[in-house]
């Protein structure tokens, strides 16, 4: 399937060597989707339940593995290298402590993982196998999102749930990097300065927009399945009792979605 072509109205007034300032207008229109979504506007009001954040653990576990293991593969890769900072930015770890907190030492047993969210993770495998300079555009929307609404975005979690301290969320933390400014400053400066042919950067261009239109897929295929999920149990409603657990099939969806609403609201910090 052919990559989504970018919008790009602004192109000829960034230098050529400015990819990060290149790849956040390229997908420009994809934040504002993202970004104006109701399940993001709702995550940060902080109505969030336990069991869709445990179902967005499980859906980023299954996303950083792809992508840190193909990083890890090609981190001498001249395309790769200069981003490659697995000591501070490295999620899998954290999200593995906070999966076994909530589901205990057999936790890989008990995971669920969205088909969708395999989508997403074929793809990086294939590019990370195919074409690894490809990776950067991924590894750019997703760490420094993360990095930029790390810090909000736990506390709303633990707040959301009444958690006490960081254990639960330590994905949201970031301790090798003291100044996230500083540091996404010298990351984009990194990203810059990889060697790129005009065709190779559109190319580049065109993988981050696609990072947004895959996930943006997968929000609207489970937008479908909650609509049609809220419909068949708002026919018993009356039967339910206040914060009764909601159906596997709605639990399953509404924590994909606000995966996607993290990476929305995470990813306009850049």
């Amino acid at each position: 399937m052919a990559a989504p072509k970018s919008s790009r109205r602004d192109d000829s007034s960034i230098s050529d060597k400015d990819l990060s300032e290149q790849i956040k207008a390229a997908t420009k229109d994809s934040h504002v989707r993202a970004e104006n979504t109701a399940l993001m506007q709702n995550y940060q009001k902080g109505q969030i339940t336990l069991p869709q954040y445990k179902l967005l653990l499980c859906s980023l576990y299954e996303i950083y593995k792809a992508m840190e293991e193909e990083l890890d593969k090609n981190l001498s890769h001249p395309g790769v290298a200069p981003i490659y900072f697995p000591q501070e930015l490295a999620r899998l770890e954290a999200l593995e402590r906070d999966l076994g907190y909530f589901f205990g030492p057999e936790w890989q047993k008990r995971i669920t993982v969205p088909a969708a969210t395999h989508i997403y993770t074929q793809r990086l495998r294939k590019i990370g196998k195919e074409n690894p300079k490809l990776l950067v555009a991924h590894a750019y929307t997703r760490y420094l999102g993360d990095l930029s609404g790390g810090q909000v975005l736990g506390r709303i979690t633990q707040k959301a749930m009444g958690l006490k301290d960081d254990r639960g969320v330590s994905f949201f933390s970031f301790p090798g990097v003291p100044s996230p400014n500083r540091f996404k400053q010298l990351y984009r400066s990194r990203m810059n300065s990889i060697e790129l042919s005009k065709e190779e950067r559109e190319e580049m261009l065109e993988e981050a927009v696609r990072a947004f239109e895959l996930n943006i897929k997968v929000f609207n295929d489970l937008q479908r399945i909650l609509s049609v999920t809220d419909a068949s149990e708002n026919q018993d409603v009356s039967e339910r009792k206040p914060n009764a657990g909601f159906s596997p099939v709605f639990q399953f969806a509404v924590g994909v979605c606000v995966a996607l609403a993290t990476l929305g609201m995470g990813i306009y910090a850049f």
